[in-house]
């Protein structure tokens, strides 16, 4: 029984109250023991007469105090709790429980694992076996059933993915399982977003019969996706895209970030009221804008808030030259009309102000283009001609279109792909015994490969390439008869085109048709070398191109992971091989977003179902049972009524030493009871919060004496509890399987992983304390940071691990988050000064013989404090220092490496994914755990031939 944030576990007890008027009326009849005063002369007549008494009524204050206790007394029995959390039906057969971790789910998800978690203790208290399954994962993941300890491992190792869900497919994994455990609870943890199939995905799992039906989904979509980018003319635009739910109007920043991870461009976004669409500009000169490699939504912590670049959405500057002067009464026929209409919408075009060629090459090149078209322009003066062929070689590309001038001209082989013969062929004349021919299938070994050939196309007139080997390799359109009307080469580090019919429709129908600006764009495209790999793939189709850089499910340009593949050209299907991201190298990249421009955010409609359906909220477990302190509140009234019935007997007067001792009772019963509730509450599983006592493995609260005797008793390597449920259990699991390969490689058997509240735990009772850098934790206190300066100080070694080897953006020079947030840590520490590991420190070869220390990552140094009075290598080879490290700096992810399941298994892959990688980051961990507990005894092994030669041996 629910009374908003209230409920009672026994509500039939209520009907208690009920009783509450006779209990009223039997106290007023009732009243308590009227005081007796004798009179010593009438004890003797006291003795003889016994006269029945009346006694009055009982008073009302002390009726009222009864009745309130017997209130509480009731209330209490029925078991209230305050904000109660939804709880399955005991008595099912099993729990199911399907949670979305696509690219929606990012910004809760910590609220959507804590929801699960009490599920599943719900469960282990009803002893059902758990079936767990994420929409985002691969059909073949495994899915139970489990034992809830181990669903719960499993639910702390899940991370929410940057790819959408897969409903339909894992809706059917599970309800294949529930075909052996049939009358089971069903929770579907929805990200609130609808996908492709999911009616269908609903009717098949609901089809095997679920006893009971939990939904949650999230109270508000208020999802925005950046779905489009383009590179206008005047300005960036930028358009995002919210749920069709949210209607109330709102206001974005939109921002533009460089290849060093820098924002340099923002600009606002309004939503008005019912719009789902929006678009806002960044109005910033052309170089910045081309300078743009990803977009992004600020206060979106999901992968489709930022969208990636290439090529196709940089505008290029193109220059225009032609030595025909356009008539103004028939734009038709002028040369570059049909050039300019092409290009203009993703290109920024500029025309020289003179048509004499020595002037306008010049004034062209100044303005540095990418691309340089040449319409029907014959023979170059000398200067301009060397400087073309200079801007080619340097990369420019210069595209040509052929004319009268050019047919007529001498071949210039450093500006033209090919040899042409002199003059034109006319095809379909009234002295040709040829028709005009169309345009044949594009060549596989070019760029236009991918682009459908246009059927209605032919042409009358062309300029002919004179037969050579290398003609057919450097033919990239042809007509029907295999002629070339389309050209290109390389020379240097840039490209020229040719073009084989005119500019304007007066030698082919091209220039008027919708391949004449596809094929115009692709040359455009290929401008830059950044393209390069794009247009590789497409021409040698079935290329692949490697992963780049990949969009995180927090919105993060991040390395890509071991599961990403080489993206096929042409594919458009974001899969958990194939993440948002950048695809190809540094010398050329491909987008692969996460949504298309025309994406729409609908919300997931709640399904209908046989079964009783209850609706669960996503959030922390807040309940706090009252019962406890309603039984305290019922004996602090049964402690007053006593002191008050004593005090209408007079025995508060009478007999002072039987009142202290009944009252002395009363004060230890009330302390009891007030100390109750709270030993019950440390005790109740549903009111621990994920990632904090779980992430200390669940153990009850303990005296300190216990605690430090459990300590010392064994080494035990601690850790920091971040607060991050996710990021706790890796790290508990990490340690966890240091320990076990400590105990398997070495005679140190070490105790379970500690967690470690920095601010209130005892740290001395650690030789080392793990630190994992997270930018999304709590910064520590003042206080904190400075018992951590205590404990380091006093001879303890603190290891943080800011697990950033391969964020760092684009560039070398960028500062990670937590690289950041650890600087912010350590600003408040005594810090020695830092090396790198040296090659012949104790730490290279205190166990293993190590000459790098990995992790989950490699490349990232050790940094230990710097031996700045050690003697020289030569003699002395092993550094000594003054003891051991206080501070131990890596990004490699050491934790991440020594992560083990219930199973044995490891949680997470290498990077790269390299087996031996994983046993290196052990004996590194097993190096530095001899280095803590034995120091730099490895030191005086150089002093052994001196101590052999002593003892005459």
């Amino acid at each position: 029984m629910n009374f908003l944030s209230l409920s009672f576990m026994q509500p039939f007890l209520l009907w208690g109250l009920i009783a509450l008027p006779v209990i009223w009326w039997l106290l007023r009849l009732t009243p308590p023991r009227p005081q007796a005063e004798t009179f010593p002369p009438l004890k003797i007549l006291a003795r003889v007469m016994k006269r029945e008494e009346t006694p009055h009524k009982s008073p009302w204050w002390l009726t009222l105090l009864r009745l309130l206790l017997a209130g509480l007394v009731i209330l209490a029995l029925a078991d209230p709790v305050l904000n109660p959390r939804e709880k399955a039906a005991s008595g099912n057969a099993a729990l199911a429980i399907v949670m979305d971790n696509g690219w929606a789910s990012a910004p809760d998800w910590d609220e959507r694992v804590a929801t699960a978690a009490r599920l599943i203790a719900d469960a282990r208290a009803d002893n059902q076996p758990v079936v767990l399954a994420l929409t985002a994962e691969e059909q073949n993941q495994e899915i139970g059933p489990y034992d809830a300890d181990t669903a719960l491992e499993r639910l702390n190792a899940a991370q929410p993915r940057p790819v959408p869900v897969n409903r339909p497919a894992i809706y059917g994994r599970v309800a294949g399982a529930l075909e052996n455990l049939p009358g089971a609870a069903v929770a579907i943890l929805s990200d609130g977003l609808s996908s492709p199939g999911d009616e269908a995905a609903f009717n098949t799992l609901f089809s095997t019969g679920a006893g009971e039906v939990l939904w949650a989904s999230p109270e508000r979509l208020s999802l925005i996706a950046a779905t489009d980018a383009k590179n206008n003319a005047n300005a960036f635009e930028i358009t995002a895209t919210r749920a069709s739910g949210d209607n109330a109007p709102r206001q974005v920043v939109a921002f533009a970030s460089d290849d060093r991870g820098r924002r340099v461009a923002e600009t606002p976004i309004t939503f008005g009221p019912g719009e789902t669409r929006a678009t806002g500009e960044m109005r910033v000169p052309f170089e910045l804008r081309n300078d743009f490699v990803s977009v992004g939504i600020e206060g979106e912590s999901q992968a489709a808030a930022v969208r990636v670049l290439d090529e196709n959405a940089r505008r290029r500057r193109i220059g225009l030259l032609s030595q025909s002067e356009a008539d103004q009464a028939l734009p038709l026929l002028s040369p570059l009309y049909y050039i300019k209409r092409a290009l203009s919408p993703f290109a920024d075009l500029i025309e020289p102000s003179s048509l004499e060629l020595t002037e306008a090459v010049p004034e062209l090149l100044e303005q540095k283009p990418a691309v340089i078209v040449m319409a029907d322009v014959g023979t170059l003066p000398d200067t301009a001609r060397r400087a073309v062929v200079d801007w080619v070689n340097g990369g420019g590309t210069l595209v040509r279109f052929a004319g009268p001038r050019l047919a007529a001209a001498e071949n210039d082989e450093d500006l033209l792909p090919v040899r042409l013969r002199l003059g034109e062929r006319s095809l379909g004349g009234s002295l040709s015994w040829t028709e005009p021919q169309p345009v044949a299938e594009f060549p596989a070994n070019g760029p236009f490969s991918d682009i459908a050939p246009p059927r209605d196309v032919v042409v009358n007139r062309q300029v002919l390439a004179e037969p050579s080997p290398d003609t057919v390799e450097r033919s990239w359109a042809n007509l029907a008869d295999g002629t070339p009307l389309v050209t290109g080469v390389r020379r240097g580090e840039g490209q020229i085109v040719l073009f084989h019919v005119t500019p304007e429709a007066t030698w082919s129908t091209l220039p008027i048709s919708g391949s004449f600006v596809e094929m115009l764009r692709r040359i455009v495209q290929l401008s830059r070398n950044q393209s390069t790999a794009a247009s590789e793939a497409n021409a040698e189709g079935g290329r692949t191109l490697a992963p780049y850089r990949m969009i995180s499910a927090s919105g993060l340009l991040v390395p890509p992971s071991s599961e990403a593949e080489p993206l096929a050209a042409g594919s458009a299907a974001v899969t958990l091989k194939n993440p948002p991201g950048l695809y190809g190298s540094e010398e050329g990249v491909v987008a692969h977003n996460l949504l298309p421009p025309d994406a729409e955010l609908a919300p997931l409609a709640r399904p209908q179902a046989q079964a009783p359906m209850t609706t669960l909220s996503y959030g922390f477990d807040e309940q706090t049972p009252l019962k406890g302190p309603l039984f305290a509140a019922a004996l602090l009234l049964l402690a007053l009524d006593t002191l008050a019935v004593l005090w209408l007997g007079g025995g508060l007067r009478r007999k002072p030493r039987r009142t202290t001792a009944t009252v002395s009772l009363l004060l230890v019963a009330l302390a009891l009871a007030f100390t109750a509730p709270d030993r019950a509450n440390a005790q109740q599983p549903g009111a621990q919060q994920p990632g904090a006592q779980q992430s200390r493995g669940q153990q009850p609260e303990r005296s300190g004496e216990m605690e430090a005797i459990e300590a010392i008793s064994k080494t035990r390597i601690a850790y920091v509890v971040t607060g991050l449920s996710s990021l706790d259990a890796t790290t508990r699991a990490g340690i966890d399987g240091l320990s076990r390969f400590l105990a398997a490689k070495t005679a140190l058997e070490p105790g379970d992983p500690a967690g470690v509240d920095i601010a209130t735990d005892e740290l001395s009772f650690y030789p080392l304390i793990y630190w994992p850098i997270d930018p999304e934790a709590p910064i520590p206190s003042e206080e904190a940071v400075a018992r951590i300066d205590a404990y380091m100080q006093a001879g303890g070694t603190v290891l943080f691990d800011t697990r950033d080897q391969y964020d760092t953006g684009f560039g070398s020079g960028s500062t990670s988050p937590s690289n950041q947030r650890l600087r912010e840590i350590l600003a408040g520490l005594n810090v020695p000064a830092l090396e790198p590991v040296p090659e012949d420190h104790v730490l290279t070869k205190s166990f293993f013989i190590m000459p790098e220390f990995p992790g989950r990552y490699r490349g990232s140094p050790l940094w230990v404090e710097a031996s700045l009075n050690a003697p020289a290598q030569t003699d002395r080879p092993v550094r000594v220092g003054d003891g051991v490290t206080p501070i131990m700096i890596t990004g490699n992810d050491f934790a991440g490496a020594w992560a083990i399941g219930a199973d044995g298994q490891p949680l997470l892959p290498t990077v790269p994914n390299d087996p031996l990688q994983r046993l290196y980051a052990l004996r590194a961990g097993v190096n530095i755990m001899m280095y803590m507990l034995t120091g730099n005894y490895k030191s005086d092994q150089v002093h052994v031939p001196v101590l052999l030669e002593r003892l005459g041996q």
